[in-house]
């Protein structure tokens, strides 16, 4: 099936009023992003769960202090 516009190419790309943006550039920065992204998220990960462990060693029994309470059977 032949294409509907005769002087489109297949690397036409994003028509504006002052200049063109080719596909294959388009397409390059779309990758990009998505890795970036993909990275971030991965980093994002790690960093919670560091934070998550620092917490949980921060709030272990073993570690608080001895608090001293008086006994029940005084009257």
């Amino acid at each position: 099936m032949p294409p509907v516009n005769p002087d489109s190419s297949s690397d036409s790309g994003l028509n504006l009023v002052l200049f063109t943006i080719p596909q294959s550039l388009l397409l390059q920065v779309g990758t990009a992003s998505i890795l970036l992204l993909l990275m971030a998220e991965k980093a994002t990960v790690e960093t919670l769960q560091a934070v998550g462990e620092a917490t949980e060693e921060l709030f272990r029994g073993d570690r608080l202090p001895i608090l001293n309470f008086p006994d029940q059977n005084e009257s």
